[in-house]
């Protein structure tokens, strides 16, 4: 059990708001302060892209907790707020007016930014990204003048975004360096469903497609001109070619770093007094038996929880297999496990693929399930995830078979 008394929470997303939540839940009667950059209380990002974007919800509606909340349970807010150093000697993290605040323990909870393109006019009026409430305010409020928009990279944030606009009758061309979207997450055969789905929706995709520069007249974007000289005209572009993790404050206090902030099973970094959560947490994990960093909600919903018990002394280990999930039209998807970049895998599928009602697994060399994909079946995640965790060989057949029970 720890004795600390003040607890610092660096980031003001949905992982730092759980690990309040946390915190007071196991009734630690210290001083918690969460230090956020936005201008909001935390909020969940998934709305961004979907729910908000499509005008179905307002930022009150996924916003965490209240203010009410936070001041019930003694959770001091720092909006607005720009962590700016951490000098691990004196246990301080250093904030924009100069000032200095004192921990005992600390979360770093920093989140992620949009990756830049490298190409000549990002900066154009015109040239959007999606990160933050204001981000989708304003692609909400260019769905109802733009007629024609283009979006780089055919990721999540991309193809969702494509599917909001389309829902707003723009047209939309997507460009991608891979032949397939979602390509290197899903694959070839499962890239092609969504590639089919946005087709099918009137979307012009193109894949192999480089971005040579983003055209500009009188500072303003008007389209983009690929690497064999194509020209497609726009009223807009969206960049969406992934994030990149803010891990900056961890590697400035020699904290072990990698693709993002070294944590172990505990969620603690290489400075016992200090975890990390969410988008920059690197993890030994588990169950995979490997590092994994996996940018989605529900690690910053989850990993907190854990992250709390390793703050105060106690025993806990993050263990949960790595999810996600779409929403795009009327595609609903989910994906549970975890396959690494370049690892060869055998995809075997039930269901009606064309009809977009499948379930698809993810067999490695031995067929042990890596991981598994339910597009408008539901239902079956507490299946998937007992087949990836028993590493037990399957028979590919009966996996495959309606009729077989998972």
């Amino acid at each position: 059990m720890t004795t600390a008394s003040r607890f610092v929470i660096a980031g003001g997303g949905l992982a730092a708001a759980k690990l309040a939540e946390a915190l007071r839940a196991n009734d630690f009667d210290g001083t918690v302060t969460l230090v956020g950059a936005e201008d909001h209380l935390p909020y969940e990002r998934p709305p961004l892209s979907k729910a908000h974007l499509l005008g179905k919800k307002s930022l009150p509606e996924f916003t965490v907790d209240t203010a009410q909340w936070y001041r019930d349970h003694h959770i001091e807010v720092l909006p607005g707020t720009m962590v700016t150093g951490l000098d691990r000697s004196t246990k301080t993290i250093a904030l924009p007016d100069g000032t200095t605040l004192a921990y005992d323990k600390l979360a770093l909870a920093t989140g992620s930014r949009p990756r830049k393109l490298p190409v000549p006019g990002t900066d154009a009026q015109g040239v959007y990204t999606l990160h933050d409430i204001e981000d989708s305010d304003a692609l909400l409020a260019l769905f109802g003048t733009a007629r024609r928009l283009v979006v780089i990279g055919a990721g999540w944030i991309g193809l969702e975004v494509t599917a909001a606009a389309r829902n707003a009758g723009v047209e939309v061309t997507v460009l991608e360096v891979e032949e397939l979207p979602l390509q290197h997450v899903l694959g070839p055969e499962m890239g092609r469903v969504f590639a089919d789905l946005h087709r099918a929706h009137g979307v012009d995709f193109r894949g192999g497609s480089r971005v040579a520069e983003i055209t500009v007249t009188d500072g303003r974007a008007t389209g983009v001109r690929l690497a064999d000289d194509t020209r497609i005209e726009a009223d807009a572009v969206l960049v969406a070619v992934g994030a990149r993790p803010n891990i900056e404050l961890a590697v400035d206090a020699g904290l072990a770093t990698g693709s993002g902030v070294l944590v172990d099973e505990s969620l603690a970094t290489s400075d016992p007094d200090i975890v990390a959560v969410g988008d920059i947490a690197d993890q030994q994990h588990p169950v995979l038996g490997q590092r994994i960093r996996v940018e989605h909600w529900a690690n910053a919903l989850n990993q907190p929880a854990v992250a709390a018990l390793t703050m105060l002394g106690k025993p806990a280990v993050y263990d949960r297999l790595p999810y996600f999930f779409t929403d795009q039209y009327d595609l609903g998807m989910e994906y549970t496990g975890y396959v690494a970049p370049k690892q060869p895998t055998t995809v075997v599928t039930r269901g009606d693929v064309a009809g977009r009602e499948f379930v698809a697994f993810y067999l490695d060399a031995g067929n042990r399930v890596l991981a598994g994909m339910n597009v408008n079946v539901w239902d079956v995640g507490d299946r998937i995830k007992e087949l990836i965790s028993s590493g037990q060989p399957v028979d590919p057949k009966r996996l495959g078979d309606p009729s077989t029970p998972l």
